[in-house]
């Protein structure tokens, strides 16, 4: 294999940056190329990263020939045409979640991608944590026998929906777990690997952001094929001065032959002052309605910074990435097919909460409309 990745970066914003940044620490990135609608947004990323080419067309950037890999970085909404596009060219992808927010649009691009034998993974990033990668190993190992049932609960605080949401107009899908709820979603699936839902039965609330056009929060049960349970809990209505920067996560697993209990709510370091913090959510255009006195040192999902370096689980993610590229090595990523079950799980959730029946699973992507 080629050692060196012509990378191309679609989608300049918080998570494109810090994809981008880190690009430029490794030699195994030959070559970097960025687009964004926003041309400013795009210049001022190509000068902090020295770019080799810039523009606001990803069509443009896609036929470059130094291009060997994609990272799709756009906005939720904005996914389905750059995804497509570097599957048609055959290039291997790193598509931040979701592949659509449309089920129709998912499935047709999973199918292109497939035709296409291109390898694309989902940026799942808390699979990278030590903890969940710990836990996995354990659970590979068998160490508490069969699993019977899971349950998880996310807490987050308002700053992701209120600055997701205010970006676009399109904002039916754009529920608590399409968008975040996905993340522990997919660590439970990840977990629990094997077991197949047959069943999911929900419901929602809304009243702090229903002039958003979301809901404040989302409670479901799933049934599996060999009748394990996971009862699945996420609000990101909490208040924006709430410490934890974007989301706590806490899992419970019990099995036939022991349980483990995982606490990543990050209370295990507190800071409080009265200098405010910075907000634990950074999105242009976007300033919380309140300062933050007191923060869960650790809670934001990408990592921390010190000295100007991200560390932490986004780190993990996308240097092994490139090692998956690279060396070909087999790597926790979560696939394509992968991510499109994902969001047709979590919109079964939201169709139950709609509808106050349970959903049997599979679903056609068209019922989920």
């Amino acid at each position: 294999m080629d050692d060196s990745i012509g990378l191309a970066v679609i989608g300049c914003g918080t998570i494109g940056r810090i994809r981008a940044e880190l690009a430029r620490e490794t030699r195994a990135v030959g070559w970097l190329g960025l687009c964004d609608i926003d041309e400013e947004t795009a210049e001022l990323l190509a000068a902090d990263t020295d770019a080799d080419f810039v523009t606001t067309d990803f069509k443009v950037l896609l036929n470059r020939p130094e291009v060997t890999a994609v990272i799709i970085a756009t906005a939720e909404n904005e996914h389905v045409e750059p995804v497509m596009a570097s599957a048609a060219l055959g290039k291997p992808m790193f598509i931040e979640k979701p592949l659509a927010t449309d089920p129709v649009e998912s499935a047709r691009v999973l199918a292109e991608i497939e035709k296409n034998d291109v390898d694309a993974v989902i940026g799942y990033t808390q699979r990278f944590r030590r903890r969940f990668l710990t836990v996995k190993q354990r659970l590979r190992d068998g160490q508490i026998g069969d699993v019977t049932s899971v349950v998880t609960r996310a807490f987050m605080n308002q700053m992701v929906p209120i600055a997701t949401l205010r970006k676009t107009d399109q904002r039916s899908n754009l529920t608590p777990m399409v968008v975040s709820g996905t993340h522990s979603l997919d660590m439970c699936m990840w977990l629990m690997e094997g077991k197949t839902p047959v069943e999911v039965y929900a419901r929602s609330v809304d009243h702090r952001l229903r002039e958003l056009g979301t809901k404040d929060a989302t409670f479901g049960l799933f049934t599996m094929d060999d009748g394990t349970l996971l009862s699945m809990n996420i609000s990101w209505a909490l208040p924006t001065v709430w410490p934890g920067a974007v989301y706590g996560l806490e899992i419970g697993i019990v099995g036939t032959q022991g349980v483990i209990d995982i606490e990543d709510t990050h209370r295990d370091v507190i800071l409080a002052s009265e200098v405010a913090q910075p907000a634990g959510y950074t999105s242009k255009g976007f300033a919380p309605d309140a300062p933050r006195h007191v923060d869960f040192i650790g809670s934001y999902p990408p990592g921390d910074l010190s000295a100007g370096l991200l560390w932490g689980p986004m780190r993990e993610e996308t240097h092994t990435w490139y090692n998956r590229l690279t060396k070909g090595i087999d790597t926790p990523h979560a696939t394509a097919a992968e991510g499109h079950r994902n969001l047709l799980l979590t919109m079964a959730m939201d169709l139950s909460a709609r509808t106050g029946k349970p959903v049997p699973m599979p679903i056609a992507p068209e019922d989920l409309l």
